[in-house]
């Protein structure tokens, strides 16, 4: 296996511009006839301090941060994972038949805390729940020749994808997320949105000089709280740029889209009843590297998009207002490193992710939705070795509705991760 970890998410991609991952040796089992099974994957532990503000009045919705009391601020202890929970993965390689290299991956994502039903109404002791635990993110065969590369199966979607990879906390915490949830957040809501792991076919060009360009038909999600059925396609498209030169120089670009329709409901009460809801959106990064220093700017903008993830449905921010219309919401990001030492990295980032009134907002006066989440974070990392590291990071995050209340946290996270 080669000398470093093969993560789906991109994880070497990420290291190369914008983190400090230690190189992990790897293993290989088999190899007879041609076929050959590797492993990779990750164990991350962070204990995190959080202090959340209280809460504006009622009828402030879409907010990100813990704590739902209006009147006190919620402190909280806890021992997790980060943004990226721990990972055990299989690789299981073909024999090389006419110079098509064929893979299957399994990518098992366990969680280590323990589960929380508390957002349910329950008080029933949890300590023993361990269900939430085990997500089965990636599970996709790929195909590799001279004419590109083929992958089917459930794997991460293109839209988006590379602003995730390329955050810093990817390998890190970032900002906090409520109890229930298994993981942090990192910049997911604040500087990009999640685009999940999701089925897919995918048709990815061959490497013209480091520029490649992909295409992606998967399985439709749900555009808004109104949308009635999922019936054709969504389609994401990534075109990409990455090379390193001499002198320690490296540059990386992208760009990114997504494209769906559904149909909303048809009942008397849904405002434009029975016609069609559409997400259309675009992505954008580009990334400077010279020696230790790393400089990363990234964004997204489009319709239809939602708040926290690609394609909400209506859980966080329902992406139509009343009359039915979509919703425009942007973000970006921007992001330093500078590796001090082949042991030592700082960095630091922050981001925006915005929802902007439309007219019929404005004229109804819809004050209590969400207007903005920011986060901003500066971390210390350090690599023991080639597989063990450890960060020391500090994040503040901030909600705003767009009445101006708003509503902030303060979190120190302390980490490490295993890599093999």
């Amino acid at each position: 296996m080669k000398k470093s970890v093969t993560l789906a998410l991109g994880l070497c991609m990420a290291a190369s511009l914008v983190a400090t991952k230690p190189c992990s040796a790897g293993f290989a089992v088999g190899g007879e006839n041609g076929w050959q099974l590797t492993t990779d994957g990750i164990v991350d532990v962070f204990a995190t301090y959080t202090m959340t503000s209280p809460a504006p009045s009622a009828g402030h919705g879409g907010g990100l941060l813990d704590n739902g009391d209006t009147t006190s601020y919620n402190q909280r202890f806890g021992v997790g994972v980060g943004l990226l929970p721990s990972v055990v993965a299989f690789n299981i390689k073909a024999p090389t038949t006419n110079g098509v290299d064929s893979t299957v991956r399994i990518g098992i994502y366990p969680s280590i805390q323990n589960g929380n039903n508390a957002h349910l109404g329950l008080t029933s002791d949890e300590r023993f729940s361990v269900g939430p635990n085990i997500d089965f993110r990636e599970m996709f065969y790929t195909a590799k020749g001279k004419y590109g590369e083929i992958l089917a199966g459930r794997a991460l979607n293109l839209y988006q994808g590379k602003n995730i990879l390329t955050d810093m906390v990817l390998l890190t915490a970032g900002t906090a997320s409520g109890r229930a949830n298994t993981v942090t957040l990192g910049h997911i809501g604040s500087g990009y949105l999640y685009t999940g792991f999701g089925p897919q076919m995918r048709y990815t060009t061959p490497d013209f000089g480091g520029l490649k360009f992909a295409l992606e038909v998967a399985e439709p999600y749900k555009i808004a709280a109104e949308t009635a059925k999922t019936n054709s396609p969504r389609v994401e498209a990534e075109l990409s740029f990455a090379k390193t030169f001499g002198g320690g120089v490296s540059t990386q670009a992208w760009l990114s889209g997504v494209f769906q329709t559904a149909p909303r409901n048809k009942a008397l009460t849904t405002a434009r009843a029975g016609k069609e809801d559409e997400t259309i959106g675009g992505a954008y990064g580009l990334g400077f590297g010279i020696k230790g220093l790393n400089l990363l700017v990234s964004g997204y903008g489009g319709k239809g998009l939602g708040m926290v993830s690609v394609q909400d449905g209506g859980v966080f921010s329902n992406a139509t207002d009343g009359l039915g219309h979509a919703r425009l919401y942007w973000g970006f990001l921007g992001q330093v490193t500078y590796k001090i030492n082949p042991s030592f990295m700082v960095g630091m980032n922050y981001g925006q992710t915005r929802q902007e009134n439309t007219d019929y907002d404005k004229l109804t006066g819809n004050g209590g939705m969400i207007m903005k989440h920011e986060s901003g974070v500066v971390d210390l990392t350090y690599n023991m070795n080639a597989f063990t590291q450890f960060i020391l990071e500090y994040t503040y995050a901030q909600d705003r509705w767009q009445d101006g209340a708003t509503q902030h946290t303060n979190q120190i996270a302390f980490g490490t991760m295993f890599y093999w």
